[in-house]
């Protein structure tokens, strides 16, 4: 079984409409960690997910309130941004357990700064750019499984035909 798919993302638009293919493969309860450098892509990504699940209001990075919660089509979005996280003790004060509760979709910006603090994620994807100068020539994109959910959410990506 394969546990990684790796896919090049050309544009903003093609960002978001892999957002969407991700947004068609969740059922609910999946936790997604998105890795890589300030505007990388991660919240366009997100908008796109969202947009997907029919959620028509703006979508903002969570930067400074650490969470954004949206609720589309009856299912619990919560998308994180733990860039400016102090400590990953301050996970407990936002009610971090009470959001992974196995139905919402959890997306999580800059995993890394949660520690121990957060839930196992099912797939993790690292955003990079494809110009060594961080222009907007494109991003590759790599999936990597963590769980047996994320095995399956490649699989489902992959039949979207997502993967290189």
């Amino acid at each position: 079984m394969d546990r990684t798919l790796v896919c090049r993302i050309p544009s903003a638009a093609a960002m978001e409409a892999l957002g969407a293919a991700i947004a068609t493969c969740c059922r609910g309860g999946e936790a997604i960690y998105l890795e890589g450098a300030l505007g990388a892509g991660k919240t366009t990504l997100v908008r796109g997910l969202l947009r997907a699940l029919g959620h028509e209001g703006r979508v903002k990075s969570p930067t400074y309130t650490l969470v954004e919660s949206y609720h589309p089509a009856g299912m619990w979005v919560h998308h994180f941004d733990l860039y400016r996280l102090s400590s990953p003790g301050e996970l407990v004060y936002l009610g971090v357990e009470e959001c992974f509760d196995g139905h919402a979709i959890c997306l999580v910006e800059w995993p890394e700064r949660g520690g121990t603090h957060l839930p196992r994620g099912d797939l993790a994807l690292s955003l990079q750019y494809e110009a060594p100068t961080g222009t907007s020539a494109g991003r590759r994109v790599r999936f990597q499984s963590l769980s047996p959910v994320g095995q399956g959410l490649i699989r489902c990506l992959a039949s979207h035909g997502y993967g290189i």
